[in-house]
């Protein structure tokens, strides 16, 4: 029997190959090329996805899970995924999911907020979350530190988003009405702002932190003096009466300028960072430096109200310090209650002539033994404290540092410390001195035995006016009256157009009107016996002496 073609003999010891072909169905086509794109969009999701930070806030206030959005200049950069307690549940945990691009968000020294409508001190800010709502604004850092857990701020930041200027730092006693986001001026023109305060670390003063924009910062140079600008500068003192403001806001919200003195040559801008001193008002940041301060004391016997704290302390009429104390004492010895006054002056101020002291006197200013034999010599050729008025609508005394070289000597303590200058009274105290010695004057005088005199002299005066008047008054008027008769008889005798006889009417019209003279007089005597004495008032009617005129 034959075998068929396809039976081929087997060779011995191999199995023989059986083939089997494998068939894809096109019903598993689709699926496969969804899973392909599935997983293609899954790992660039995963490629594509940002990191995840967590921020901290005091409350959840605005935030919302899945819609309160991240945004910096107004662009989204992420989104609240979730919002949680925290463990101590003192706090709101804020988990964000920021996009690929905002990286760079992780910064360390990255910042986030919740924008919401304020009213603050650097204006109304947020009026666009009225309708968009609340959401978190950001500020990317510029440090090489990454994090993943952030504080969120309560307020905004005043400054964002890398915006060019410079930040200084002033030292002050205290912060006043100032606040975060109170503006910077210059020459009365906005050109920065508070960003920052916080205490010293000792706790005995105050260190702010301003922002200056470009290019104003450039007018900010190493002598710039800042002061407090805040509110209205009402002054009352023994200077007189000032009244000062920057602008409107500075009474609401506070603010600081800052200038430098007019004559500042050789002057350069200052770097970033520098210290500055936060002056109270314009006043003080202008004067000249302070330089080394020097403490004094004073001791006066006699009452000092009018004397305040911050009285300024003159020499020579130029402001050098002021009183930092008024205390009253009392003096066994004396039985009295002089008073202490403390103060503190700064001899720099003096200029020039405390530069011209030093050289002269080879002092120097550390040196407070050599401080004190100055002030010896000083003492010696008559430097005296006193205590003037300043202000007469007021009252306000200030102190007075000058030379009195008829003073009497006083001895002059070396040592104390701090060094006492002795005083002399103030020039109200010697006014009044010389009117009480002026008024002992008058007391001294005899005054009752002057009156008593004058008194007898006017007894007198009368009795001898009333005999004038009785006696020698009427014989003379009758004297006249025969001589006018005797005159008038001759007149009769001589002819009408003789010359004679007109001398004649001349004479018996000169004797009448003495006649009225001398009765007038009489009669002004009788009533002004005083007049022989004090003479006619310039007031009293004028007697008429010549009588009517002549027709």
């Amino acid at each position: 029997m034959k075998s068929s073609t396809n039976d081929k003999p087997h060779t011995p010891g191999q199995a023989p190959l059986k083939t089997r072909r494998f068939g894809v169905s096109l019903v598993w086509i689709v699926p496969i090329i969804a899973v392909l794109v599935g997983i293609s969009l899954v790992v660039h999701s995963i490629l594509q996805e940002g990191p995840t930070i967590t921020l901290t806030f005091k409350t959840g206030d605005g935030l919302t899970a899945n819609k309160t959005e991240v945004k910096y200049r107004n662009v989204v950069i992420g989104h609240v995924s979730d919002v949680s307690l925290s463990d101590d549940q003192k706090s709101v945990n804020a988990t964000i999911k920021l996009a690929k691009q905002a990286e760079g968000f992780t910064r360390e020294d990255s910042k986030y907020w919740v924008v919401r409508p304020r009213i603050g001190a650097g204006g109304v800010s947020g009026i666009d979350t009225l309708l968009s709502g609340d959401y978190i604004g950001a500020d990317i850092g510029q440090s090489n530190t990454r994090a993943k857990t952030f504080k969120g701020l309560e307020n905004p930041p005043p400054i964002t988003y890398g915006e060019p200027g410079k930040r200084f730092t002033l030292h002050t006693e205290d912060l006043g009405s100032l606040d975060i986001g109170s503006p910077v001026y210059y020459r009365k023109i906005p050109v920065g702002q508070v960003v920052a305060y916080a205490l010293d670390p000792d706790g005995k003063g105050v260190s702010i932190e301003v922002f200056i924009h470009t290019p104003n910062d450039a007018y900010v140079t190493e002598n710039t003096r800042f002061w407090n600008a805040s509110g209205i500068d009402v002054n009352v003192g023994a200077n007189g009466f000032a009244l000062k403001t920057e602008s409107l806001s500075t009474l609401l919200v506070g603010g600081i300028a800052f200038r430098a003195p007019e004559f500042s040559p050789n002057d350069t801008a200052a770097g970033e960072d520098k210290n500055f001193e936060l002056f109270a008002n314009q006043e003080a940041a202008l004067a000249p430096p302070n330089g080394k301060a020097q403490y004094l004391s004073l001791r006066f016997d006699q009452a000092m109200r009018g004397l305040k704290v911050d009285a300024p302390v003159e020499f020579l009429g130029v402001e050098i310090g002021k009183v930092v104390s008024v205390n009253l004492d009392f003096d066994e010895a004396k039985r009295s209650f002089p008073v202490n006054v403390g103060i503190v002056i700064y001899p720099q101020r003096l200029g020039q002539a405390h530069a011209k002291l030093l050289k002269v006197l080879k002092h120097d200013p550390e040196d407070i033994a050599g401080t004190a034999r100055i002030f010896s010599t000083f003492v010696g050729n008559g430097l005296r404290a006193q205590a003037r008025s300043g202000n007469l609508l007021t009252g306000q005394l200030y102190i007075a540092l000058d030379f009195f070289p008829k003073a009497p000597k006083v001895a002059f303590d070396i040592n104390a410390r701090p060094i006492a200058i002795p005083t002399v009274p103030g020039s109200l105290e010697l006014l009044q001195e010389q009117l009480q010695a002026m008024v002992d004057k008058i007391n001294k005088l005899p005054v009752e035995r002057i009156a008593s005199n004058l008194d007898g002299n006017l007894t007198e005066l009368r009795k001898g006016l009333t005999q004038f008047n009785a006696k020698t008054l009427p014989r003379v008027q009758s004297t006249l009256a025969d001589m006018s008769k005797t005159l008038q008889s001759a007149n009769a005798t001589l002819a009408e157009d003789s010359p004679q006889r007109e001398k004649l009417t001349e004479t018996l019209n000169e004797l009448g009107r003495m006649s009225r003279s001398l009765r007038e007089l009489s009669d002004y005597l009788g009533r002004n016996p005083e007049s022989l004495i004090r003479g006619r008032p310039a007031n009293a009617a004028p007697l008429d002496l010549k009588g009517p005129p002549r027709n």
